[in-house]
């Protein structure tokens, strides 16, 4: 039986994190790049839609047909080019604004990186229905689900270097 992630900030009140609004604001507006906002996401919560669909359904006592069972999924964007992607929300106003019904579930970016690449989906959209919409895709999304899973020697056209802990020397001695 799956198992409910716990909270990554029980205290968590649903707004966007301030760092994250201002670069996307700075964004939209042509003051800051992608850079700039990817390194605000990085550390900031995210929320990821779960929303019910019904596998079987029944016929009630009044005839009317009413749930039998339902599971919850992780909701799928399509493009008018039919790629597919990962939504994701700064906060609970943006994730109503898509879709009210929607739960959210805590995430940090490179999970929501990773859980993209699992689902084969080319791009994870950050607020699709606002304020500002951002699209992570290609070689960045692949690079960041690529931290997440421990796998950066799977990405292609990147060098990955290993930091040694440095030793203390001694530069004099005493006599």
């Amino acid at each position: 039986m799956p198992s409910i992630p716990q909270p990554l900030d029980p205290g968590d009140d649903g707004t966007a994190a301030p760092a994250v609004a201002a670069a996307l604001s700075s964004y939209e507006r042509g003051a800051a790049d992608a850079t700039d906002v990817l390194n605000a996401l990085t550390g900031a919560r995210l929320l990821v839609p779960v929303v019910a669909l019904l596998t079987e359904s029944e016929v009630g006592e009044h005839g009317l047909r009413q749930e039998k069972e339902s599971e919850m999924a992780l909701p799928k964007l399509v493009g008018k080019d039919g790629r597919e992607a990962v939504p994701a929300f700064t906060g609970a106003e943006s994730l109503a604004r898509w879709r009210p019904d929607a739960r959210p579930i805590q995430a940090g970016l490179l999970q929501v990186c990773r859980a993209a690449a699992g689902e084969r989906v080319a791009a994870v959209v950050v607020d699709v229905a606002g304020p500002v919409p951002f699209v992570i895709e290609g070689e960045v999304l692949e690079a960041l689900a690529a931290v997440e899973s421990g796998r950066l020697d799977q990405i292609s056209g990147a060098t990955v270097a290993r930091v040694e802990p440095v030793r203390k020397r001694r530069w004099f001695s005493r006599k």
